[in-house]
């Protein structure tokens, strides 16, 4: 017998063993143990059997405690990270890592960082590669904070060849170490354009992939590439489109949630790119709720002059859904799409027609009153007989959408509740008063939409917040009044990132009044919690609301362009907040361009 299957033969009766309580067990251990200890005395390589004498380790036995020991000493002492194994290097990559954790000190000494840097470059094993990239990044990123050094070599992951040195080879990474790769290559900087089609015409297979996150990793680096080429961008949204609508389509209901919150957060910035395909955002009948509901956002945002009349006759069709939470969304939408101007008396008589239903929650969406202010007022100066906290709640919540809709005519109606509602709702009363930037806030929102996208691919996006604000205790919370939010300035210069598709997704949020508003607003939210709101002086406060409720309407006149600040309004003297200068977005897009694959692929 060779001693090849000789060790096989060890191998296999030291699995069987492994985790054996039978009587006697101990014995055939040692027998065993011994013949290993001999062969790898005489030097021959019994390696293979070290998985088998780990499991076997596990027994109260002081003599086979030792054998065990004495053998993974032996092998111990051999450097993993060039074994010819290339699995011992990859679990010995992740070992140096957790080295790292337990003792950082040691691990820099040792200089393991500069050994992984050397096995990430010229290892041939691709998962010995990105496990190196992974520990580098983590060790690096830990160790910048206190070391120049760490700095630098951070840094130099971004080089070009590192880089270029990684692309070349990602088709030979998982799909895992795929999305790594091109996260990596989001941070850099080209030197030039050619940089950028270089980089492009590498990673164009890519967008075809199977995998979602691999597409959407790939989507994620050409966007932020081409940020500065307006031309080449608008090309990007082109290409990118057809990979993307295949992906909802052929997933998961899962997946195809994913696919299209990314979609709508592309679509919201260019929405005549996207106008031609509304067809893909029609509902299925088979589809969750969650899915109906974000194409119907969809739907509303790509409607344009073209596409009004199929996209409001699809969405009546919707109407008379089963799904009633479906079923008002829709309605919804088409009231947006109505107040875009686009064929206005044609979706005003549809909605009429829904007045003809026998359905409460269909005609109560469609209902728009024009003396909406005359009978809030009404129902408020019955305050006190109205006994229902959540009904009051509701009144408060109303007189203070219709105010920002009519003011003059909602002044005084909204002064009372917010007298009387002092008592009942402190906290929503005081994000009443304290809002005096009101549109501050909307532009505020729309440089949040930015920075979401500059995390495109990531849960920012589900989640239509800032990673920060979920990742961070700190700042969880609705964004009014984090920290971090609250000081940042309103410029013209931040004004300016903002494509017009985001100001008016800002905007439009709460333009029709509704019934049920649990789930209008699909911005960041407070996840239930209480608004905090700073010690106010409730006399003072009382004195506030008696003058705002004996006050009449504003005498001046008010024109749907004309801006207000809240306090102002309200006469309690605080200075109004100047509006910031609008100017041209810097993102500017052609709606009649077409994607040219020659310029595309250009060299």
């Amino acid at each position: 017998m060779s001693l090849k299957s000789e060790v096989t033969d060890l191998k296999s009766q030291l699995r069987q063993l492994a985790g054996s309580r039978a009587p006697g067990v101990d014995d055939s251990k040692r027998d065993l143990f011994k013949k290993v200890i001999s062969y790898m005395t005489i030097g021959i390589d019994v390696s293979s059997v070290f998985g088998e004498m780990g499991m076997c380790s596990a027994t109260s036995d002081i003599v086979l405690k030792k054998m065990c020991y004495l053998y993974v000493g032996n092998y111990a002492k051999g450097s993993g990270l060039k074994d010819n194994s290339s699995y011992v290097r990859t679990i010995a990559v992740t070992g140096v890592l957790k080295l790292y954790h337990i003792s950082a000190s040691t691990c820099i000494d040792a200089d393991f960082p500069a050994m992984l840097k050397s096995l990430m470059l010229h290892d041939s094993d691709a998962q010995v590669v990105v496990n190196c990239l992974s520990a580098l990044q983590e060790i690096w990123s830990l160790e910048a904070s206190h070391s120049e050094e760490a700095c630098r070599e951070k840094e130099s992951l971004l080089s070009k060849p590192v880089i270029y040195y990684f692309l070349n080879r990602i088709k030979e990474f998982s799909e895992w170490a795929q999305c790594l790769i091109l996260e990596l290559a989001v941070k850099y900087v080209p030197s030039d354009g050619n940089d950028i089609f270089d980089i492009m015409n590498l990673l164009e297979d890519r967008l075809q992939h199977a995998n979602g996150a691999v597409v959407l990793a790939t989507v994620k680096v050409f966007l932020q590439l081409t940020l500065s080429m307006t031309d080449v961008h608008q090309q990007v949204y082109e290409r990118i489109k057809s990979p993307l609508l295949t992906l909802v389509s052929s997933g998961s209901p899962e997946q195809s949630y994913a696919i299209l919150s990314h979609l709508h957060l592309l679509v919201v910035r260019a929405p005549f790119i996207f106008a031609s395909d509304y067809k893909h955002f029609y509902c299925q009948y088979n589809e969750p709720s969650y899915v109906k509901k974000l194409k119907l956002e969809m739907l509303t945002a790509v409607a344009n002059e073209s596409n009004t009349y199929e996209i409001v006759t699809e969405l009546c069709e919707y109407a008379a859904n089963v799904d009633i939470a479906i079923a008002r969304e829709s309605i919804r939408a088409i009231g947006k799409i109505a107040l875009q101007q686009y064929d206005v008396n044609a979706i005003v008589d549809r909605l009429l027609q829904f007045l003809e239903m026998e359905k409460d929650y269909v005609t109560a969406e469609t209902l728009d009153m024009s003396d909406a202010p005359y009978v809030l007022e009404n129902l408020i100066e019955n305050w006190e007989e109205e006994h229902s906290a959540e009904v009051r709640l509701h009144l408060l919540t109303a007189a203070m959408k219709c105010f920002f809709k009519r003011p003059p005519e909602t002044q005084k109606a909204l002064g009372i509740a917010l007298a009387a509602g002092i008592a009942d709702f402190h906290q929503n009363v005081l994000l009443v008063l304290q809002n005096r930037r009101f549109q501050s806030l909307m532009t505020l929102k729309a440089v949040i939409k930015d920075r979401i996208f500059d995390e495109f691919n990531s849960l920012s996006v589900l989640y239509q917040k800032p990673s920060y604000m979920f990742t961070d205790k700190e700042h969880r919370g609705p964004f009014e009044f984090s920290d971090e939010i609250g000081n940042m300035p309103i410029t013209p210069e931040a004004s300016s990132d903002i494509v017009p598709a985001q100001q008016f997704e800002a905007n439009d949020k709460d333009l029709l009044l509704s019934t049920d508003e649990k789930d209008d607003n699909k911005g960041v939210s407070n996840n239930g919690s209480a608004y905090t709101a700073p010690a106010y002086d409730n006399s003072n406060i009382s004195s506030q609301m008696q003058e705002l409720a004996i006050s009449g309407p504003a005498t001046s006149a008010t024109t749907p362009q004309s801006s207000f600040d809240l306090d102002d309004l309200f006469g309690l003297g605080l200075s109004a907040a100047p509006t910031p200068t609008p100017s041209p977005p810097l993102l500017k897009l052609n709606p009649r361009a077409a994607l040219d694959p020659g310029a595309f692929q250009q060299k």
